[in-house]
């Protein structure tokens, strides 16, 4: 059997065996490293999308497998019947890393915004005096946080709920952006805010200066817990160690993920001050694998390799380039950028299509609302790989003009 017929085979039999619930580039990956990977006939991509960010640190980072190894030599889960000896140091650098108090560490990025979700309901009954069974939620509109039935309560996107309902009540949704509306949807029965800082599965779009300040102000005056879902935009991808660092904002809930398990294991968490996880009680919230061994060794490594500081400092460097040559891309109605994270809306064309050029010119990427094209390749990536794949998206653009 030829490569070619390998690749061939391997794409057919996930297609035969597997649920359609993704549409992939008909590429079939064997290995990666840094901001590149290989398919099974030998050519190599650069990744453009970074696993959605999880992969920020690069695929196989060094010192995260070794982490990992090391891990995989002594013990990989005890559930959380027991202690083991790297829940300690991870729980503790995490809060420390985010200037609060207490984690409460769970495996997907869906998860963590569901455990926010019960945070925040607990904390209003609990804390706020809201009357049992009233706890409501603000949400934006465009947002994207997961797919679990209570999440797509609140989504907006016909994709996520069609044929998904009955849906889970508690949740007012208002437009991204906008600071009146929120103002205006607050109730005495309302327990929290919750938010992408940037939202990224909408096409990166970046909320306006100002709108995470007065959002922080609005929250803290109306006694309203400000939740950021930080799983895409956190931990250096845009320049900062979360984008609420922009406007030195500081969140009541942390929701982080993707790039907390570097790429190789699950690892998602809460983030919040004991006066918020602390009303969480034995038996009332759990996870088997949540903050096992094998992902407190890894979360605890990115931890401190986003402590060093050189990954913020790449994304602005890198962010710099990106957002110069988008400026100077043809074929475009638009991008916006924050660090090393873009979005760009393709004209008279589909980012489908697109993506499905590029593939053959050795770059990855992903489209997201029919016309726009998402790239965050990982933070490793050199300056001559960013220029060449931005070359390449040109080239391109150009090309069907």
């Amino acid at each position: 059997m030829t490569v070619v017929e390998t690749a061939q085979s391997a794409i057919e039999s996930a297609d035969a065996h597997s649920a359609h619930n993704y549409h992939p580039l008909p590429v079939v990956i064997a290995a990666g490293e840094g901001a590149w990977v290989t398919d099974v006939t030998g050519r190599s991509y650069v990744d453009m999308l970074a696993g959605y960010s999880s992969l920020n640190f690069g695929h196989r980072n060094a010192r995260l497998v070794q982490a990992a190894v090391d891990q995989l030599g002594l013990v990989t889960l005890t559930s959380r019947a027991f202690h083991h000896d790297k829940f300690g140091a991870f729980t503790a650098e995490l809060a420390d890393l985010c200037g609060t108090d207490m984690v409460l560490p769970m495996n997907t990025g869906a998860e963590a915004v569901e455990t926010a979700l019960k945070t925040a309901r607990k904390w209003g009954y609990q804390v706020k005096g809201v009357p049992a069974g009233k706890a409501t939620i603000i949400v934006c509109g465009g947002n994207f946080h997961g797919r679990t039935i209570s999440i797509v309560s609140f989504s907006d996107d016909p994709d996520a709920r069609a044929d998904f309902g009955p849906f889970t009540p508690g949740f007012v949704q208002v437009p991204y952006d906008d600071l009146d509306a929120i103002s205006a949807a607050i109730e005495d029965t309302t327990v929290a805010v919750l938010v992408e800082p940037i939202q990224g599965e909408s096409g990166v779009i970046v909320s306006s200066d100002g709108y995470l300040r007065g959002l922080r102000e609005l929250c803290t005056r109306e006694n309203v817990l400000l939740i950021a879902d930080e799983i895409q935009s956190g931990l250096c991808r845009t320049g900062l160690t979360f984008a609420c660092d922009h406007e030195n904002v500081r969140p009541d809930i942390y929701v982080l993920g993707k790039a907390l398990g570097g790429g190789i294991v699950p690892v998602s968490a809460v983030v919040a001050s004991r006066d918020i996880l602390g009303v969480f009680r034995p038996g009332e919230h759990g996870s088997t694998f949540g903050g096992n061994p094998l992902a407190c060794a890894v979360g605890l490594e990115v931890v401190r390799m986003v402590r060093s500081g050189e990954f913020q400092q790449r994304a602005r460097e890198l962010g710099t380039v990106l957002t110069e040559r988008l400026g100077q891309l043809p074929g475009i109605t638009g991008y916006r950028s924050r660090g090393l994270w873009a979005g760009v809306d393709i004209a008279g064309r589909t980012g489908r299509d697109v993506c499905e050029s590029l593939l053959q010119r050795g770059i990855l990427a992903k489209d997201t609302h029919g016309s726009t094209i998402r790239l965050a390749p990982p933070l490793v990536i050199t300056r001559h790989d960013l220029e060449w794949s931005l070359d390449q998206l040109a080239a391109e653009l150009s090309a069907v003009q």
